[in-house]
C-alpha cells in the first residue's frame, strides 16, 4: 500500500478508535530494527549538532545567532576534522556497532543538522561532498510539504538522500512533544517518518526530538515505531546499547571556534 495512504488510514483510526490505532502501530513497527547479539556495549563517538550554516540575517536576534555557524567557520570545522583524521559516520553505523560490535574507524564523529534549512542544501551539502563526508539531516517534513521559505524542498531532500546523506525525522511541525497525547505523537512522529520514506524511497529510522523536549509517553510511542535511535540536546559523547532514544549530542554554536571544536572532541 502507498505510504501516504497508510498514514491517512492511521490518522483516521486515531480519530475513530485510538486503541485500535495503537495496536496498528505496534503491529506495523519493529521495536529494535537490526538484531542485537546480546552484548551490552559503550562507545565514545561525539555527535555534533548544527542548525543554521549561513550569514546572519538583518533581523537576527540572540537565539538566531546562537543557532548559527558562519559558512567560513563551518568550512574550517570540516577541514579540521579532515586533516586531524576524524571520520564522519552515520547513526546507522553507530547503531550497528552498539548492537553487534561492527567496527568503527579510529576517530568516529557523527555530523547532524537539525530542522532542514535551505542552507543545508546550498552550503552544507556541497561542502560535505568536497570532503567525502556523510551526515544526518533531521527534517521538519511539514515545512517541505508547505514549500515554506527558508527550508529544504522535497526535490532537494531527495537529491541529498540519493547522494548518500541520511534524511531523518524531526516531526511534521516541530512541536514540543512533551505533554502531547498519544494521537498527537503518532501524527507528528509517524507522519514525518512516512513522508520521508515516500519522497526519498528510503525508510527513515532515526529521530530528533524538537527542542530536546519529550516525556515518558513520547519514549513509549517511539518504542512502538520503526525508530532505531533518537537523539537529544543533552551534552555527552558516550553511547550504550540499551539507550536507544536518548543519545547525547554536542551543540555547535556561533562562538564554537576551531580550537573550541578541538577541545570538544578531545575532552567530551
Amino acid at each position: 500500500m502507498h505510504p501516504i495512504v497508510c498514514l491517512i488510514l492511521l490518522i483516521c483510526a486515531l480519530v475513530v478508535a485510538p486503541a485500535a490505532a495503537q495496536d496498528a502501530v505496534q503491529t506495523a513497527a519493529p521495536e529494535t530494527g537490526p538484531n542485537w547479539d546480546g552484548t551490552l556495549r559503550r562507545i565514545h563517538a561525539p555527535i555534533l549538532m548544527y542548525h543554521y550554516v549561513s550569514p546572519l540575517p538583518p533581523d537576527w536576534d540572540a537565539v538566531r545567532k546562537d543557532l548559527t555557524v558562519l559558512p567560513d567557520l563551518f568550512r574550517a570545522h570540516m577541514e579540521y576534522l579532515f586533516y586531524e583524521g576524524y571520520t564522519p559516520i552515520s547513526l546507522y553505523d553507530l547503531n550497528d556497532a552498539l548492537l553487534d560490535g561492527r567496527p568503527l574507524p579510529a576517530k568516529p564523529v557523527v555530523l547532524t543538522f537539525d530542522d532542514g534549512y535551505e542552507d543545508h542544501y546550498a552550503t552544507v551539502f556541497p561542502m560535505l561532498r568536497q570532503f567525502n563526508f556523510t551526515a544526518t539531516f533531521f527534517v521538519i517534513t511539514g515545512a517541505a510539504d508547505a514549500n515554506r521559505p527558508g527550508y529544504l524542498t522535497w526535490d532537494q531532500i531527495r537529491e541529498m538522500s540519493d547522494a548518500g546523506m541520511d534524511m531523518e525525522a524531526h516531526t511534521k511541525n516541530h512541536v514540543e512533544l512533551d505533554g502531547l497525547t498519544y494521537d498527537e505523537l503518532v501524527y507528528e512522529m509517524l507522519g514525518s517518518l512516512e513522508s520521508l520514506a515516500h519522497y526519498t524511497g528510503h525508510a527513515s529510522h532515526m529521530f530528533s526530538f524538537p527542542v530536546g523536549r519529550y516525556d515518558d509517553l513520547t519514549l513509549q510511542v517511539a518504542a512502538q515505531m520503526p525508530i532505531w535511535r533518537a537523539v537529544t540536546t543533552e551534552n555527552g559523547a558516550l553511547h550504550t546499547t540499551d539507550n536507544r532514544f536518548e543519545l547525547s549530542r554536542t551543540r555547535i554554536s556561533f562562538d564554537t571556534s576551531v580550537d573550541a571544536l578541538a577541545a570538544i572532541l578531545r575532552d567530551n
